[in-house]
This record gives structure tokens, C-alpha cells and sequence, in this order.
């Protein structure tokens, strides 16, 4: 396996060339059978030159990482070779802008707004996050407790998505289809590691991710990567058993490093009525918690 650093300053262009060409089918490329035996999957190096309009060398040196001087022109040449989809030309990008004029800024302090909280406490039938950099969970309302889990009962360095979607064994447990997110989960992350890559908790979370999850590992490893979209997640809740939802992902505009993430369901739809009962359940329950009159109250 890669040296899960390599967000924060390996050969993020190389690796990443060296994945898609291997991931791609010669024949998807448009290259014809010229009979001799592939000792290793996708495309060759020459192949791969040939369709780019660049030499085998240069080649070469961008995947070894001897060179990281490439300009648009060949970027978009490699780009379209391999077939790249829009998250992965945008990466491509990212990764190959190492070059900086100033040194990188410590990242602002992550705070949310008053009013994007009054927002969140304004939606009692939309479970709903405010998320940050790296997907930290910056705010909630009392929906997405009873859809996800009591982020306010963990420490504020487990409030990150990543993090609990592979070492919080309960809330992995909600995806009916945990392999499926998880994927998804490290392409985002491979995503934002190629942005930021002079963030020090950025690269400790990989690095950390990496040493304690084997799947982590492996996915990473292929070097897929993914963008913000809309998407549909099916949960198995402990309380209203399966339910599928939309998710939602909205910017915000005062804060560009922000998303407000909203969870609804369908009109008519089975979800939608186990949605309402989960959060009528949920606000029951909390009412009998805070209930000085009932002597199971702590």
C-alpha cells in the first residue's frame, strides 16, 4: 500500500496516472489488439503516450514523479486518454497544481453562524448537519440525532463523517449497504486530500484511517475520487428498520468551506412514514428523559 502522506506531498500526479491507466480497458480506449501478450492490466505506457500526443518519456517521468511541470493543454490530452470522468479530470487538476506562490494559510477557525443554527433548529422534520472541512460535523438539530447518532455525546475530534462511517461500529451499522458508502467515503476523501494538500488533520485522518481499517486501505489504494452529488442512501435503523432518504447537499454561500446537509424522504413513500414515526418516537423519548415526574429519569 501507498504511503497514506502522499496527500500532503508524495506523487499524488504519478499514482494517480499510474491507477487510471491500469484501470482502463485498451479496447475502451480505442487501441487495437496488436497481439502481444498485457503482462500487466490497462493501458501500456506507450499506449497511453500515443493517445496523449506526448512521449513514452515524459510518460515516465510524470508517473516516477521526476517532473511536475505539465501544462493545461497536456493535461486535458492525458485527461482525455483515460477516459476521465469530471471528478476525476477535476483531481487530475488539483494534483498537478503543486506549485504555490505563498505559503498556505493556517485554515480559519470552523464556525457556524447563528443564523445557518436557527436554520437547523427551524427543520424539526428534516434530520440535518452543518459540515465543515474534511466532513467534520460542525452542527445538527435533534432530527439527525434520531436519524444518525447523538453527535453531541461524542468528543468533538469523532464528529467527522469519514471517521465514523469506518470506526464507529454503530453507525456503520446503519448503511444497508456499508461497502457501497464506504467506497464513496474515500473517493470524497481521495477528493479533498488532492485540494488541501497542506492539511495537517486532513493527512492524520488518512493516516489514521489507513492503519485501522483494511478496507480503507485497499480502496484507497484504487485512487478513485468523487465529487459533491445528489444521492440516495438506504439505512437499517434500529428503531423504524429500513428507510431510504435523499441527501441533500447545499453551500453555503458566507461560509464556502460549508455544507448544509438535509435528509428527506419522498412524498408518500414508506421512508416518509417511517421518518415521521422515528422522529415522533425520538421527541417522545427525549420528553420522558427530561421528565422530573418520572421515576426513570435520571
Amino acid at each position: 500500500m501507498e504511503h497514506h502522506g502522499d496527500s500532503s506531498g508524495g506523487n499524488r500526479l504519478g499514482d494517480f496516472l499510474r491507477a487510471r491507466r491500469a484501470a482502463l480497458d485498451p479496447r475502451r480506449a480505442g487501441m487495437p489488439d496488436d497481439g502481444r501478450a498485457r503482462r500487466v492490466p490497462g493501458l501500456r505506457r506507450e499506449e497511453l503516450a500515443q493517445l496523449a500526443h506526448v512521449s513514452t518519456d515524459y510518460v515516465v517521468r510524470l508517473e516516477q514523479g521526476r517532473t511536475r511541470r505539465v501544462s493545461r493543454p497536456v493535461l486535458d490530452a492525458l485527461a482525455d486518454a483515460l477516459r476521465l470522468a469530471a471528478d476525476e479530470r477535476a483531481y487530475l487538476f488539483a494534483v498537478a497544481d503543486v506549485t504555490q506562490a505563498t505559503p498556505a494559510r493556517r485554515p480559519a477557525e470552523q464556525r457556524v453562524d447563528p443564523q445557518l443554527l436557527r436554520l437547523l433548529d427551524g427543520m424539526p422534520d428534516i434530520p440535518a448537519l452543518v459540515l465543515g472541512r474534511r466532513q467534520d460535523v460542525l452542527a445538527w438539530n435533534s432530527a439527525a440525532v434520531a436519524l444518525l447518532t447523538d453527535f453531541g455525546a461524542l468528543p468533538p475530534h469523532e464528529r467527522n463523517l469519514f471517521r465514523l462511517t469506518f470506526l464507529h461500529d454503530a453507525f456503520r451499522s446503519l448503511y444497508d449497504d456499508w461497502p457501497r458508502v464506504a467506497r464513496e467515503c474515500v473517493a470524497v476523501l481521495r477528493m479533498e486530500a488532492g485540494r488541501h494538500p497542506d492539511d495537517p488533520v486532513l493527512t492524520a485522518l488518512v493516516d489514521e484511517l489507513g492503519a485501522r481499517d483494511a478496507d480503507f486501505r485497499t480502496w484507497w489504494d484504487d485512487h478513485q475520487v468523487r465529487g459533491p452529488r445528489e444521492l440516495t442512501k438506504t439505512y437499517r435503523h434500529p428503531v423504524v428498520g429500513t428507510l431510504t432518504l435523499d441527501v441533500q447537499q447545499l453551500s453555503v454561500e458566507t461560509r464556502p468551506d460549508q455544507r448544509l446537509v438535509a435528509y428527506t424522504a419522498p412524498p408518500g413513500t414508506p421512508a416518509e412514514e417511517a421518518l415521521r414515526f422515528l422522529l415522533q418516537w425520538s421527541a417522545h423519548t427525549t420528553d420522558r428523559r427530561h421528565d422530573p415526574t418520572d421515576p426513570n429519569t435520571p
